[in-house]
């Protein structure tokens, strides 16, 4: 089985960098601009949407659990003294949720700068979302990829502006089964993780290579081995993550290239480029494969309902 020993080099590659790398040093400050985070409510998006309230950003907390998000909601407001931290519902195993939510965000808000889809699900047992998707691919890719499409226009609108995508290391074990994309045929719940990180990637250099010229820019990052709730539909991982312990980076920590690509100037030559520790890092094969990359977009619009151009 191909996963523990990916995760366990992992582990031990980030133990020797999280010292001496994946800092991100931009002072760069954002009054008056709007930053949205999905997942917020814990771990690294927590500490990301912290960070972008700590620079005077409005920012807004995209939560299934509400109740939750408006803890950490006034908890940021404490910590950071800047009361624009806002507090939505978002459910991105329903599209009707993500589209309630983009209807309202976009009523609401005139402009966006930072989208940063950071919220996932982690080696879930088989299920499916309300729309009949497999669980990973349906929250991971097809939830965000439902998300930009609809604020897209108003990122453009608020030019220059960037979109984050959270993937992970774990993407070099996806490959996109067309035939199987839902899990219906075959399906392993680690090996699902994997795919849907590896559609967080194609989505972004297909979304990278679509908004040229358009003042917007996206990435992918891999933040790292982070103790999070990601691992609570396993108990190997749980085990794992309390055995490994001593090299496993804080969610701050985690946060950290996150920051470093909605932030840091002149990024934008980067444009669809994947990051870990704040620098480009290799990608797959079929990470860099274009026609996959180009066929995923037309399936997922299809599923969506979208137009494909």
């Amino acid at each position: 089985f191909p996963f523990p020993p990916l995760l366990i080099d992992e582990l031990f590659s980030d133990c020797r960098k999280m010292l001496s790398s994946g800092i991100c040093t931009s002072t760069v400050q954002l009054p008056g601009k709007v930053a949205l985070v999905t997942g917020a409510n814990t771990g690294i998006g927590k500490e990301t949407a912290k960070e972008l309230a700590q620079r005077g950003a409005r920012v807004y907390l995209a939560c299934r659990d509400v109740q939750k998000g408006e803890l950490v909601a006034r908890e940021i407001q404490t910590v950071t003294g800047n009361e624009q931290v806002l507090v939505r519902k978002l459910d991105l195993s329903d599209t009707k949720s993500i589209r309630a939510f983009a209807e309202g965000f976009l009523t609401e808000e005139k402009h966006l700068h930072i989208l940063i889809n950071n919220a996932g699900v982690m080696m879930c047992p088989y299920s499916k979302t309300a729309d009949g998707f497999e669980m990973h691919i349906g929250v991971n890719h097809l939830g965000h990829f439902l998300l930009t499409h609809l604020l897209l226009e108003k990122l453009k609108e608020s030019a220059p502006s960037r979109i984050v995508n959270v993937s992970s290391l774990a993407h070099h074990l996806g490959r996109i089964h067309f035939h199987n994309l839902q899990g219906e045929k075959f399906y392993n719940a680690s090996l699902a993780y994997c795919h849907s990180k590896l559609a967080n990637i194609l989505f972004t250099k297909e979304l990278a290579r679509r908004l040229k010229g358009s003042g917007v820019t996206a990435y992918s990052v891999h933040p790292g081995t982070v103790q999070s709730e990601l691992v609570r539909h396993s108990s190997f991982m749980r085990c794992m993550w309390w055995l490994f312990s001593f090299c496993i980076k804080t969610p701050q920590q985690g946060a950290q290239t996150s920051l470093y690509c909605a932030l840091t100037e002149g990024l934008e030559i980067l444009n669809g480029k994947h990051f870990s520790d704040c620098h480009v890092a290799w990608v797959s094969a079929q990470a860099r494969n274009e026609t996959i990359a180009r066929r995923l977009w037309d399936v997922s619009c299809d599923l969506l309902g979208l137009p494909m151009d």
